[in-house]
């Protein structure tokens, strides 16, 4: 007795994006990304599951613009590939969403292992390593962690003992005041950032 068809074919690992591409989740090229999914992506994606305080969400473009300039604080003259890849440092979100660190702890080293296919091949896409320099990973992390810090005292309900607890006292970065954006208004500030740091970096 035969098969049905709907048991036999292979489950669809691709995902349709709005500029026509279709990215294989599980095989991801460089060809089938493009800066416009991801802002249009992660304007929609709120940090903290949406737990913060405002009339939007804050998205992941507004933070992955916060820790961008962050970075750019504590090394003014970083280069601009490097603040690129600070900017561009949560982009597989637009795909996978943004799950909180406890959550990903429990999901275990698979979902890392596909979070990080996917930014090695965004990376690719725009100019940057696969595998960024240990020393840009580790400026990168503090100044996502600096970000943290002030998202989740001004925006998610922290107490400031209980953010330094959690993500360390944000040393040598000025006080920075968060408000969240309308998604459009997001998306249209994470391209300009993406825009004016690839024409810096010569890309």
């Amino acid at each position: 007795m035969a098969t049905p068809k709907a048991q036999t074919a292979a489950p669809r690992a691709w995902q349709r994006m709005l500029s026509g591409r279709r990215l294989n989740l599980l095989d991801p090229s460089p060809l089938d990304i493009e800066i416009e999914d991801i802002a249009h992506g992660l304007a929609r994606v709120a940090r903290w599951n949406g737990q913060t305080r405002g009339t939007h969400a804050f998205s992941v473009a507004q933070h992955c613009a916060l820790v961008c300039g962050i970075a750019g604080h504590l090394r003014p003259n970083w280069q601009p590939r490097w603040r690129l890849a600070a900017l561009l440092h949560d982009a597989p979100e637009y795909v996978v969403g943004d799950l909180i660190s406890p959550f990903k702890a429990a999901v275990g080293i698979d979902y890392k292992t596909f979070e990080l296919r996917l930014l090695s091949a965004i990376h690719v896409r725009f100019g940057l390593p696969p595998q960024l320099p240990e020393e840009v990973t580790q400026l990168i992390k503090r100044a996502d962690r600096c970000a943290a810090y002030f998202e989740a005292t001004q925006l998610a309900g922290f107490a400031p003992e209980e953010s330094r607890k959690f993500f360390g006292v944000p040393r040598g970065v000025p006080e920075i005041t968060l408000t969240p954006l309308a998604p459009v208004e997001a998306q249209a500030a994470f391209s300009d950032l993406h825009a004016e740091l690839m024409k810096a970096a010569g890309f």
